[in-house]
């Protein structure tokens, strides 16, 4: 059974704007995935690929839980290789005009015949550049 994988990140922004940042599909372009068919909203099922035109991964999610400002809970899965299902939880916590963002994504041990792209260290490395780079540099700009 592995571990979940967790990648915390405090950023210099109140958790309404990291909240946005995480649930408008028109800020989710610019910092994280092209989701045209992402609403915030339990049972809503969302599709999108990786950036560029190779669509190599057809990713497959379905709200779990929404709690405004506090936390999105989603499946994640990739239903051309595997009926194999992921939990991806973004949560918040508020401390002043900072916030603690802390992604928890659980059941990786459910990709393991995948190959070395689905691989816990490549999920925790996608994590952390997501949240340290691309989601903080975008908060904070």
């Amino acid at each position: 059974m592995s571990h979940p994988i967790i990648v915390e990140q405090k950023v210099n922004a109140p958790a309404e704007k990291v909240w946005k940042a995480l649930t408008d599909i028109d800020e989710m372009k610019i910092w994280y995935f092209d989701i045209p068919d992402f609403i915030p909203e339990p049972g809503t099922v969302f599709n999108f690929y990786e950036p560029g035109d190779e669509r190599k991964y057809h990713h497959q999610a379905e709200i779990l839980e929404v709690i405004p400002e506090k936390k999105l809970k989603h499946t994640w899965f990739y239903p051309e290789f595997s009926d194999q299902k992921t939990t991806v939880t973004w949560e918040l916590y508020p401390e002043g005009l900072q916030t603690v963002i802390r992604l928890i994504h659980e059941n990786i041990n459910a990709f393991h015949n995948l190959g070395e792209n689905f691989s816990e260290k490549a999920f925790t490395e996608g994590w952390t550049q997501i949240t340290e780079q691309s989601l903080k540099r975008y908060l904070e700009s």
